[in-house]
């Protein structure tokens, strides 16, 4: 049996009450106090999470913007020195390789930020495609990675931040040498619950300082530490999708409903290109849907969708919503039949329930 991996926050998880599970390879919290609470905490007022198995890519070099735009489906012709933008790669015939986050670092250096069951995967597929005037280097096992999330979040991270007003900082931007209490870090606003946050790219030998610092200062504001699981109910209820479930070799970006990440304008030829603009023209057949139960029964990932004794399609996520109180769920299913309030069956152990088309996302964070 192959050893679990370890983040470098793995010796603190005792000490904080983490019940932890294989998750991809690696021996990660499900939750700490309890799934239902910490996703409370992230809605109301802020939580952190050990999100360190994430891989980390750095592609640099002179032809390094050429390369990306090879590379991925979004456009980084306009991308400037700290900012951040989400993309697919994708094989040729419009699957999914990986979603991922580009940070541009410099004009010739970007930070790939991607999903931790694929790094090697990813890595390979990069150097794969390299040419002359491009650098591929997995840089994983340098960085921890702290996400500290919810509409408390700035406050608690501004108490530390020694040289930044997180202010400055806007979505889907970021700074580099953010001097928290000592520690250099990465930090951007960005983040995978659907709430307001940071992501901070530490040293791995900061990480422990940052998680005690980070729960010490933000005790009176509420703050918990989370595991996967509410990680998994928060992007759940903002329809963020997951690789493995929306997105995969099989599910193209239109598909998964990430299309504005996805830019078949773009000048530049990238992988997967001609595939998608003929999904696009000829119309995609299937697509993520919103459902939300009418019988009694929570819809499960890889359960069966039907409509009039005909099998449509299945259940990508699915879940009893902890801020809605509501069974809903995520299916790919046929576009003929995605239309608000139409009424589908879900297969629940052996038993065909009632379901209707409900709109995504299906919680926004409050407008401040």
């Amino acid at each position: 049996m192959t050893e679990l991996k370890k983040t470098p926050l793995y010796p603190l998880y005792k000490e904080f009450g983490a019940k932890t599970i294989d998750f991809g390879g690696w021996d990660m919290p499900v939750q700490f106090s309890g799934i239902k609470e910490e996703h409370e905490a992230v809605r109301k007022t802020a939580g952190i999470f050990d999100v360190s198995h994430m891989g980390e890519i750095i592609v640099k070099g002179e032809k390094s913007l050429e390369f990306l735009q090879k590379m991925m489906t979004n456009d980084f012709s306009r991308l400037k020195v700290g900012g951040a933008l989400y993309t697919a790669m994708c094989y040729e015939n419009g699957g999914v390789v990986d979603d991922l986050l580009v940070y541009k670092l410099n004009e010739e250096e970007y930070f790939l930020v991607v999903n931790a069951a694929n790094t090697e995967k990813d890595f390979d597929w990069l150097n794969e495609h390299a040419s002359e005037g491009v650098e591929v280097e997995d840089v994983s096992d340098q960085y921890a990675l702290i996400a500290i999330q919810g509409p408390k979040a700035q406050t608690i991270l501004q108490e530390m931040s020694k040289n930044a007003d997180l202010n400055d900082i806007g979505f889907f931007k970021f700074r580099q040498d953010v001097d928290l209490d000592g520690a250099h870090a990465l930090v951007s606003r960005t983040g995978y619950t659907g709430e307001d946050g940071f992501e901070i790219y530490c040293h791995k030998d900061d990480a422990e300082k940052l998680w005690r610092a980070l729960l010490e200062i933000g005790k009176d504001e509420g703050i918990v530490p989370c595991g996967l699981g509410a990680r998994d109910t928060l992007r759940f209820e903002a329809a963020l999708p997951l690789y493995g479930q929306e997105l995969s070799p099989e599910i193209t970006p239109l598909e998964a409903g990430i299309g504005f990440a996805v830019k078949l304008n773009k000048e530049d030829d990238f992988i997967g290109k001609e595939a998608l603009k003929k999904q696009k023209e000829q119309g995609v057949d299937r697509k993520i849907a919103g459902v939300e139960m009418i019988d009694r029964g929570i819809p499960r990932t890889g359960y069966r969708v039907f409509s009039d004794n005909k099998e449509i399609g299945h259940v990508t996520s699915g879940t009893q919503s902890p801020t809605l109180k509501k069974n809903i769920g995520l299916v790919l299913i046929g576009s003929d039949y995605i239309e608000d309030g139409n009424e589908v069956e879900i297969e629940v152990r052996k038993k065909r329930l009632k379901a209707k088309i409900i709109q995504t996302p299906f919680y926004k964070r409050p407008k401040k």
